[in-house]
């Protein structure tokens, strides 16, 4: 009996190893010194980064087209990681960077998604309001981003999400935080002078969307 043991001994081992369930690294999500996000496996042998802008049409629709593969496979499985960069364009924009910070780590990419997936709708109020309220021209970067959002829609539906208005106040008010956006903004590299611009390890891409990334990422190795 005993040298049966010892020989299925290995195969019960080999049984044990496979039914280990495989890490989701969609819910890993870290901070760089800089203050950017960083999604999925942070040894992934593919980092994309992203610099990019919530009032960017191109980076929703890339927001969209790519949430299935790029998030639901790619960094899911441990192949890629996604570093989004601010890249502030507009008051408005940098409100929506202020509110999906708030949300923390675990919940930046989930509302960025959310964010970009209603952009026509909050984004369609913004020239309305701002010709309601003429007097925000003259008024402080911060204080323009904080009505633009409240008044767009953005701020309640991230209230929504579990952030209390004592939260959010706090996130506008710190103003390291949101030094901290704007310093990405100023630090990035001056090739980078539209939305959205990729790195893939270090290496500047050409311009494009979804289409054209996903068989860059899949020829390295990403599926």
């Amino acid at each position: 009996m005993r040298p049966l043991l010892a020989a299925l001994a290995p195969l019960a081992l080999g049984v044990l190893v496979a039914a280990a369930p495989a890490i989701d690294w969609t819910q890993t999500a870290n901070v760089t010194p800089k203050g950017a996000f960083v999604l999925g496996n942070p040894a992934a042998p593919l980092k994309l980064v992203e610099y990019g802008s919530y009032t960017c049409s191109h980076c929703a629709a890339f927001s969209k087209e790519s949430e299935a593969v790029l998030k639901g496979r790619m960094i899911r499985s441990g192949k890629v990681s996604l570093e989004y960069r601010h890249l502030i364009r507009d008051p408005l924009d940098l409100g929506a960077a202020i509110l999906a910070r708030c949300t923390g780590r675990k919940g930046f990419f989930p509302t960025s998604a959310m964010i970009f997936a209603t952009q026509d709708t909050w984004l369609a109020k913004a020239p309305a309001f701002a010709q309601a309220h003429p007097d925000l021209d003259g008024k402080p970067g911060i204080v323009q981003a904080r009505a633009l959002a409240d008044g767009v829609g953005l701020t309640q539906a991230v209230r929504v999400r579990g952030l209390t208005p004592a939260q959010i106040n706090a996130c506008f008010a710190d103003k390291v935080a949101v030094a901290r956006i704007t310093a990405m903004t100023g630090d990035a590299p001056i090739e980078v002078n539209s939305t959205p611009t990729f790195y893939l390890n270090n290496i500047l891409q050409p311009p494009m969307a979804w289409a054209q990334l996903e068989p860059v990422l899949t020829g390295r190795g990403a599926k």
